[in-house]
């Protein structure tokens, strides 16, 4: 309980250090479903290779900290990083948490990933963990806002 009540906190103040002040109030049921929806078209646009579609889930402003590469900051960057590297095969998204005060939440997960890499005979195969940070839009959507994951393999030695 400590733990999700320092995130949260930590979401909110850094949030809103950056000019995004969250409404009162905690979220509604359906935001938490809404949220949950756009990490499952997050993954069918990955799936499909679809860098606009999976850039249109993002804020102008997003940016993306993927493991052992520079930050991604900005939807066309975003859309620029999808539209290389291996193509996924199978990609599964599990939300484990989702909290948030009005138009902010984040999102903890797990994900688990199989992908075609030239010159290996067998997909590669991946699992990891994730936190997104969403905002509520004018319109009652939900972006993402800010995204981190990495893999729980270890690296080669």
């Amino acid at each position: 309980m400590r733990t999700k009540s320092l995130l949260a906190a930590a979401v909110v103040v850094v949030l809103s250090a950056t000019g995004c002040y969250p409404a009162a109030g905690p979220l509604s049921d359906e935001d938490v479903a809404a949220i949950t929806a756009l990490g499952q078209a997050y993954r069918d646009a990955v799936l499909a290779g679809d860098a606009p579609a999976i850039a249109a889930l993002h804020t102008e402003d997003a940016v993306e900290m993927p493991p052992n590469m520079v930050a991604r900051q900005g939807r066309a960057a975003i859309q620029e990083a999808y539209g290389t590297g291996p193509l996924m095969t199978t990609f599964t998204i599990t939300s484990k948490q989702t909290e948030g005060f009005g138009n902010l939440a984040y999102e903890l997960g797990i994900w688990t990933a199989s992908m075609e890499i030239e010159g290996m005979e067998e997909p590669y195969q991946d699992a990891g963990k994730y936190m997104v940070v969403c905002e509520k839009q004018a319109d009652g959507t939900w972006l993402m806002k800010a995204t981190m994951w990495n893999s729980d393999i270890p690296m080669p030695e």
